[in-house]
């Protein structure tokens, strides 16, 4: 079964006025990890996920992607305690070609990860159990790759895949200094947990 992978940031003593800096940072990692440079799009939500959307901007991918600075900026201009904000952006990760597309090879496929930064008073303090900054990688597909044969082509990519996930973790540790982290999943169980038991079949 298929679960979704996400990231939750804390900040110590977080004000709102540092929340610009801390984003800028988040997602200018990306870029330097299997990512893209700019942000695809922003969504600001008010009061809570059930509600319209106050603003969005979709711009793009590739040479459209807005630079990160100016997503941030759009974002937060009438940003209010209440909000929350999303930034959509690009990440690459290896995965297997459909059988319709020829060959057996791996490619690079992009996907849109989630950035999210929750005003202090969204949602009834949801910061508090989500952190400040979430990021949302969506499935755990790549990581796992639970539809193929495990041979030594496919755990070479699927190690590799699993190494930009932590050299991502641990470079946005080093960079926006949060005073905790938590790499988790929709449904409890631990990534680590869930390579064990994939590749216990063949150990």
């Amino acid at each position: 079964m298929s679960d979704t992978i996400s990231l939750s940031l804390w900040y110590p003593q977080l004000r709102m006025e540092a929340l610009e800096e801390k984003l800028q940072q988040v997602l200018g990692q990306f870029a330097l990890h299997g990512g893209e440079p700019g942000v695809f799009s922003v969504t600001v939500w008010p009061l809570n996920w059930r509600e319209a959307a106050s603003f969005q901007e979709v711009y793009g991918a590739g040479e459209h992607a807005a630079r990160i600075d100016y997503a941030v900026m759009q974002a937060l201009e009438l940003f209010h305690p209440d909000d929350a904000c999303e930034f959509q952006i690009g990440w690459s990760l290896w995965e297997k070609k459909e059988a319709s597309e020829g060959d057996e090879g791996w490619v690079r496929h992009r996907r849109l990860v989630r950035v999210i930064a929750y005003g202090p008073e969204f949602d009834d303090g949801l910061w508090a159990q989500e952190g400040h900054i979430r990021i949302d990688f969506g499935v755990d597909e790549a990581f796992l790759q639970e539809g193929i044969r495990l041979d030594e082509k496919a755990l070479r990519y699927i190690e590799e895949n699993i190494r930009q996930l932590i050299a991502l973790v641990e470079a946005l540790q080093q960079e926006t200094e949060p005073a905790s982290r938590l790499l988790w999943s929709e449904l409890g169980d631990s990534l680590a947990t869930r390579l064990q038991q994939r590749l216990n079949p063949i150990s």
